[in-house]
């Protein structure tokens, strides 16, 4: 069996009046991401990485935001989208390694919800869907609180 792997990052502007939205939960938290769609930077990074090593390019080829049919739409959406592209190139999630780097919200008690949710999108098991939260320690704009960035990894296995 072949298998690939694919690195995406993805970062937004906080904002107050928008949902804060990572890995397809809703956080509550004084602000939200800034961006065409949800804005989810944890979906986006994981979409990024999974173009990538499907040698598909990136999220903004696929959705960009000069399309107003993303305008304000779920993440989960494109990845959905994404997903559907790996099955067309009888691909298979091997497993997905993502952080998400904020100083605030404290994201711990969300993560759990944040696995189940990208897993069933993602056609897997939560186990193979492993997200960390960080903080910069008050460094850069992720630490100033300005921004939220995310990181991700994945393998995929092709049958």
């Amino acid at each position: 069996m072949k298998s690939k792997v694919g690195l995406g990052y993805d970062v937004h502007r906080l904002v107050p009046e928008r949902e804060l939205i990572l890995g397809g939960v809703k956080i509550p938290y004084t602000k939200g991401l800034l961006g065409h769609s949800d804005a989810d930077v944890l979906t986006h990074a994981i979409c990024d990485a999974l173009l990538g090593a499907l040698g598909l390019g990136d999220i903004g080829q696929h959705f960009p935001d000069t399309d107003s049919a993303y305008r304000g739409i779920s993440s989960l959406k494109l990845l959905a989208n994404v997903v559907e592209y790996m099955r067309q190139q009888h691909a298979l999630i091997g497993n997905v390694d993502a952080v998400v780097i904020a100083q605030q919200p404290k994201l711990r008690p969300y993560i759990e919800a944040m696995r189940i949710t990208l897993a069933k999108v993602l056609v897997t098991t939560p186990d193979n869907v492993n997200i960390k939260a960080t903080t910069t320690e008050g460094l850069g704009f992720t630490g100033t609180g300005e921004g939220i960035a995310a990181q991700a990894i994945v393998n995929i296995i092709f049958s």
